[in-house]
């Protein structure tokens, strides 16, 4: 079953998020992962408004979502971001119907 990594980021220092992206995609996809949006154009429909950007990254399980975000690798990578956003991320199983 499918999982999903959801991330809601501020960021505070474009260039500087800019090298972390640069990185990120690699790692992600070494773990199986991979985007399915990766910011660009929200809209919020209910709730309190979101203006940070929004992040949903696939992964073929929920330990291989868990396995990227506690790996050394992505370690080392989060700390590109430190100082230049603040993030909040979930990990959450997908869904498959019955039948």
């Amino acid at each position: 079953m499918p999982a999903y990594i959801i991330a809601f980021v501020e960021v505070t220092d474009r260039e500087r998020y800019a090298k972390y992206m640069k990185v990120t995609p690699g790692i992600i996809a070494s773990f199986g992962g991979k985007f399915i949006a990766r910011g660009g154009k929200t809209e919020t429909l209910e709730g309190q408004e979101e203006q940070r950007r929004v992040v949903l990254i696939e992964f073929p399980t929920f330990e291989q979502a868990h396995a990227f975000y506690h790996s050394e690798q992505y370690k080392d990578t989060k700390k590109m971001r430190a100082g230049a956003a603040t993030a909040t991320f979930l990990l959450v199983d997908g869904w498959t119907p019955a039948g």
